[in-house]
């Protein structure tokens, strides 16, 4: 592939994360939900099962007084709480309040939304493929906000 290739596939990619990230946003926003893409990058590694500050941090590619900042924020407006580790006691927990899971969802739906407009672009098989495909090349992410 010539460098020029792999430049406007690389503006594609970016191009295409960046839409999909504002179109997640502003339909979450709309639904009533008072957050930015950082926050929902957060809550990506927040919903399984919650994670310390400190695993909040390194998944999103911030200190950790920055994710400390991020979670204070989310705690005021009712997306997080922070619970006492179960492992560690020295440590907190942060998790998603009822509140935060309802974020969430609001957030998948869009999500389903905007890749719906994909199919209708390239067709559902396609999309399928993309998304294998992607997968094959970053399994794990990161997925992280640009700051």
């Amino acid at each position: 592939m010539q460098n020029s290739e792999a430049l406007a596939l690389s503006a594609a990619l970016l191009a295409a994360a960046g839409d999909l990230t504002q179109r997640i946003n502003d339909g979450v926003v709309a639904r009533g939900f008072e957050v930015r893409p950082a926050h929902g990058f957060a809550f990506t590694r927040l919903a399984p099962g919650g994670a310390t500050v400190t695993e909040l941090g390194a998944h999103l590619g911030v200190t950790k007084q920055a994710a400390s900042q991020l979670v204070e924020e989310l705690v005021r407006k009712g997306y997080v709480e922070r619970r006492p580790h179960p492992e560690d006691a020295r440590a907190r927990l942060i998790v998603l309040t009822e509140r935060g899971w309802e974020c969430t969802r609001a957030a998948e739906e869009v999500a389903a939304e905007a890749v719906r407009a994909w199919v209708a672009v390239l067709g559902e098989g396609e999309v399928r493929v993309l998304r294998d495909q992607l997968s094959r090349i970053a399994p794990h992410g990161p997925i992280r906000p640009t700051w």
